[in-house]
């Protein structure tokens, strides 16, 4: 376990704030986190925020009081959600991307030369700008890049008001969670109009999917996948381990039959894929730390128990009958 990983490590003699943030994983089960420094604390219109530096995982970014992020492994999960979708496409020239705060999402996609725009709709334009300041690897410059496009505001109204289309649509928003902004962008309602109206023949949505470990499956995670199994032709659940979230976390990747598509991510060889990346970061693009054509495999390669939970779950996320993650009660 994390924890048991960490005890043998001798105690930092450095002086320290002395405060830990504590958070709910599952019922009966807590977890702390030591801070050591914090860089920003405010409260948005939206959320808290803070940024901190933390003991196990360095600078970190926190929402409510959630980690969301951090210096150690944000390569892991931002590579997760974005570099299969993007890499299983033909030639993914437009993509839109729903939260995606930190930019890293944004900083993936753009080592892609095929991307002639992306769309990033933020709701929380201070957090971002935070973000901006006081987390700069994470965006790496790409903020500057002249195909990036940010609105800020929200990701369901602005997509059921845009006339544009795109290839690929990323969802890199928060948690379901009860009185949170996001938890339509979880709905079957959603995910029709993203199929019907807004992706172009070929398009695919992968969508971040909450806690994939034993005990959290079979809520929100499996939810989503079979809310877009009502849908979508193909669906594809995969999971990544990301220490400072606690263990594996769940994306979705969806997409209707076309010829361009294969049935399924794991039609696609190692070399295939590796071919594929290789071919498409532009010059400059920063070489994946985490994602190739072996990981690929491994993402998808779901075991027995997690496929029997998502197999098993039938229940559909409407906007009348939402999918709400909870934590339980998060505490500092």
């Amino acid at each position: 376990s994390s924890q048991g990983q960490q005890t043998g490590k001798k105690e930092d003699s450095k002086m320290t704030l002395g405060l830990t943030m504590t958070e709910n994983q599952a019922t009966g089960l807590k977890r702390q986190i030591q801070v050591d420094e914090l860089f920003f604390v405010g409260k948005s219109a939206f959320q808290e925020n803070a940024v901190v530096r933390t003991t196990a995982f360095g600078r970190a970014l926190f929402m409510d009081k959630q980690i969301q992020s951090s210096e150690l492994d944000e390569f892991i999960y931002h590579e997760s959600l974005v570099k299969p979708a993007l890499t299983l496409h033909s030639a993914p020239k437009t993509v839109f991307i729903g939260g995606g705060g930190e930019f890293a999402t944004a900083r993936e996609i753009l080592k892609y030369k095929s991307v002639e725009k992306c769309v990033m709709v933020d709701i929380d334009e201070e957090a971002c700008k935070q973000c901006i300041k006081e987390l700069p690897s994470w965006h790496d410059g790409c903020i500057k890049d002249p195909r990036l496009k940010v609105v800020y505001g929200d990701a369901y109204a602005y997509m059921m008001d845009t006339k544009e289309k795109f290839d690929v649509v990323v969802m890199d928003i928060a948690d379901p969670v009860e009185a949170g902004p996001g938890y339509k962008l979880y709905t079957q309602d959603f995910y029709k109009h993203v199929a019907d109206k807004k992706l172009n023949p070929g398009g695919c949505l992968v969508t971040q999917s909450t806690a994939a470990d034993l005990i959290n499956a079979g809520s929100s995670f499996a939810t989503i996948h079979s809310t877009l199994k009502s849908v979508f032709d193909h669906v594809h659940a995969y999971r990544s381990f990301i220490i400072s979230f606690g263990g594996p976390w769940g994306f979705n990747l969806a997409y209707k039959s076309h010829k361009s598509l294969p049935a399924s991510p794991l039609d696609l060889s190692p070399q295939q894929i590796d071919k594929r990346i290789e071919e498409r970061h532009t010059a400059n693009a920063k070489e994946s730390q985490f994602y190739d054509g072996v990981t690929h495999q491994n993402l998808f390669n779901l075991p027995k128990h997690i496929r029997t939970t998502i197999k098993s779950c039938k229940r559909i996320s409407t906007i009348e009958n939402p999918c709400i993650m909870d934590y339980g009660e998060i505490q500092t």
